[in-house]
């Protein structure tokens, strides 16, 4: 496992808080991710990374990698990487009920927009995504075009962010793995109050160091 360290900000919608009592008990999803207290018992013996919020089961033939703040030191995101593309995943609080993702999803592309890029909405294996282009320079000075798919799942309590790098956005046959593994993922939101959007924590694994 690495840890890189990056300086990113988490968006949050402010003035907005839910409600600290626990939701109320509803139907386990035949597929993932799953609430942590709610995961099925056919899941109950696959093996995962405990990042705090996230427990995340490793992909083969992938690295998983963490988001450090370089000036904070707080870890912001999960990275499961490989040469050819990555997958990021975030986790936010949420209210009780409504839509979290249908609110922020035209945030995140109206920020694509003002960095220069478009973004389109299209429909996926969780409902509706985001298929985001932005232009980057290239190692060779030109420019090139960065496309990023972004799935929202709502959960109780909870909204889960996972963002398709490279390949996997853009080879759907190719992606598919990639989106088996956001099927094995599990959030630990806790009971404690947070405002809406706010990131919940992520926390190195035991005995893991971060890297300069």
């Amino acid at each position: 496992m690495k840890f890189r360290r990056k300086s990113e900000a988490v968006t949050a919608q402010e003035g907005q808080t839910e409600d600290a009592s626990a939701a109320e008990p509803g139907r386990i999803p035949a597929e993932g991710p799953f609430d942590a207290d709610d995961v099925p018992e056919s899941e109950a013996g696959v093996e995962r990374v405990d990042l705090g919020s996230l427990l995340v089961a490793p992909l083969a033939g992938r690295e998983l990698r963490l988001q450090v703040d370089e000036r904070s030191g707080v870890v912001q995101a999960v990275l499961i990487a490989a040469q050819d593309g990555a997958l990021e995943l975030r986790a936010f609080a949420a209210p009780r009920s409504g839509d979290l993702w249908s609110e922020i999803r035209p945030q995140l592309a109206a920020d694509v927009a003002r960095r220069g890029g478009q973004a389109t909405e299209r429909e996926g294996r969780w409902g509706t995504e985001l298929l985001a282009q932005l232009p980057v320079k290239m190692p060779d000075g030109n420019t090139g075009t960065q496309v990023s798919r972004i799935i929202g799942v709502n959960g109780p309590r909870w909204l889960l962010r996972a963002t398709l790098l490279g390949r996997p956005a853009v080879d759907e046959a190719y992606g598919k793995a990639w989106e088996d593994g956001i099927t094995g993922v599990v959030v630990r939101r806790g009971s404690e109050a947070k405002p809406v959007g706010e990131a919940l924590p992520l926390t190195l694994p035991p005995g893991a160091k971060k890297s300069g």
